[in-house]
């Protein structure tokens, strides 16, 4: 459906299971993906189908180190010529003590591995975006978001925080030829999700696949209208 053939990809948290289905669906669709974990070796043992070389890129680092991340950028460019998508799917959750008695690490985790990660990896890519005057930035928020619940302060204000830097990037560099986007998924379809969750109706979740679908609409031509949204994906979790 959709063709990014010559088009370079960065996908963060690519070993993830959102970032896998991502990974898969811009390479089907003739993209050039660089896939951004923590091992290595992860990659090497998951993407049997996508294997590093003429349009695909093994890249490691440590995505709320600022030098670590701005190299990343720099390998992706000197590798493909180009930065045409940026996708974040780094992130993740610690959750379960009321406010009061939340560690100070625990929040300062969650605004690391959601919300700074977002900010850096961004910060480095749209230099390269703005030579071009095209770019797609995509990023998880999440549903959680958009409401306080109890025992998730930490990670619901740091997935707030992608909703606010996704707004002002797109204020930013809305005629710069730049779209600005984000996800609010509901309760996602993953193994972990399932063992923590045994009792629930898993048909109700989002697939990986789904999203995926939604962030290569974003990252298409036929999106080029769509700036500074925040996008419910919430299947019928």
């Amino acid at each position: 459906m959709y063709d990014f053939t010559e088009q370079v990809v960065i996908i963060t948290g690519g070993t993830g299971n959102l970032g896998q289905a991502v990974t898969r669906a811009f390479h089907a669709a003739g993209a050039r993906v660089a896939i951004v974990g923590r091992e290595r070796q992860d990659a090497v043992n998951l993407f049997g189908d996508v294997p590093e070389g003429e349009t695909a890129l093994y890249v490691t680092g440590d995505l709320t180190d600022e030098s670590s991340v701005a190299d990343i950028g720099r390998q992706v460019a000197d590798k493909f010529g180009r930065i045409d998508i940026l996708v974040n799917t780094a992130g993740g959750i610690r959750a379960g003590s009321p406010l009061h008695e939340t560690a100070v690490e625990v929040w300062d985790f969650m605004m690391n591995l959601n919300a700074r990660t977002v900010f850096l990896m961004s910060r480095a890519v749209i230099p390269y975006m703005l030579e071009r005057g095209h770019g797609r930035i995509i990023s998880t928020a999440a549903r959680a978001a958009l409401k306080g619940t109890a025992k998730h302060g930490p990670y619901n204000a740091s997935k707030m925080a992608v909703i606010r830097l996704t707004e002002t990037m797109a204020a930013e560099l809305r005629h710069n030829g730049i779209t600005v986007n984000c996800l609010l998924p509901g309760t996602i379809d993953t193994p972990a999700n399932r063992a923590d969750m045994p009792n629930a109706d898993f048909a109700r979740w989002v697939s990986p696949e789904s999203i995926a679908g939604v962030i290569l609409f974003l990252a298409s031509e036929a999106a080029a209208d769509i700036n500074g949204a925040a996008i419910p994906i919430y299947g019928r979790s």
